[in-house]
């Protein structure tokens, strides 16, 4: 953002972006001079309606963290390009394995390391990727000048990772389309969140743009915040935590964890929402637990 954004400059963001996300841009970008505002993402027009004079920069997160929203990638390039502004999309959800924003007219692609590409919850770092040398360059020297550079041993870990990267996607996206058949039938569950399921308002779209849906799930439990937290609490296979992305399953509660600094704003997510983390193990394993977990 301090590569591309300047005082009284604007930004779109993501009505449904990661609470991380959020943080950027409520309590650091705006300190900076910069506005930004929210919008449906996965409705073009919706983007579109954002944009002022003064937008220089389109964040999507797509699929959304954790309301496994999607952003036709396309589309949004398009009308990013119409307005002058750069499109950047959070591809941590999908990996490149699963998904290649540039190829589908993205200015700047962003990855949490931490997340899939490291891919064993015991490495923390970020990555850019861009296809404009002028822009790499520009994103490098800040990157040098802030000292935000990794570490070699954290390095050698996501390049471990990435030796590993579309076996363990095809495995957290197979594991987790057996869950979503699962919660899907469960009485206690009201919704199911994964864009791998054709009644998924951005089924159609994330088909065409991703090579499968990826290990992220989250649901919508009957009872409402306290069913859901006691939900999350009765796991034992599906172990609680904020992170995701590695070999282990993971369980958490959005709104009272990483979305908590949500609560109140245009990002805030409902009450009920359980998010999942499908990891590798065997998903009878898996199923067995949900079904304990949900009584």
């Amino acid at each position: 953002m301090r590569t591309l954004l300047s005082p009284g400059d604007h930004v779109v963001i993501p009505n449904d972006a990661y609470g991380g996300t959020f943080r950027l841009f409520a309590k650091v970008v705006s300190r900076w001079g910069v506005e930004w505002s929210v919008a449906d993402t996965s409705d073009p027009e919706a983007v579109r309606a954002a944009i002022t004079p003064k937008t220089k920069a389109i964040w999507v997160e797509t699929p959304s963290n954790p309301l496994l929203g999607i952003t036709d990638i396309p589309a949004i390039a398009q009308i990013a390009r119409e307005a002058g502004a750069k499109l950047v999309v959070d591809n941590t959800f999908a990996t490149p394995y699963l998904q290649q924003p540039l190829a589908l007219g993205a200015d700047v692609v962003v990855h949490s390391l931490t997340k899939y590409m490291g891919g064993h919850s015991d490495v923390v770092g970020g990555a850019l990727v861009v296809s404009d040398q002028e822009l790499g360059e520009e994103l490098a020297y800040h990157q040098n000048a802030m000292g935000a550079v990794a570490g070699p041993f954290d390095s050698w870990l996501v390049l471990r990772g990435t030796k590993t990267l579309s076996v363990r996607m095809d495995r957290h996206s197979e594991n987790a389309t057996k869950v979503t058949e699962m919660l899907t039938r469960h009485a206690r569950v009201t919704r199911v969140l994964y864009p791998g399921l054709p009644e998924h308002p951005g089924h159609e779209i994330a088909a065409k743009q991703m090579r499968a849906f990826g290990g992220m799930v989250s649901f919508q439990v009957e009872g409402g915040e306290e069913a859901a937290v006691e939900v999350c609490n009765r796991a034992k296979v599906f172990t609680l935590g904020e992170s995701l992305g590695g070999v282990e399953s993971l369980i958490e509660h959005p709104g009272r964890m990483t979305h908590a600094s949500a609560a109140g704003s245009a990002l805030e997510v409902p009450a009920d929402l359980v998010r999942l983390s499908v990891g590798i193990e065997n998903v009878d394993d898996l199923l067995q637990d949900l079904q304990q977990a949900l009584g």
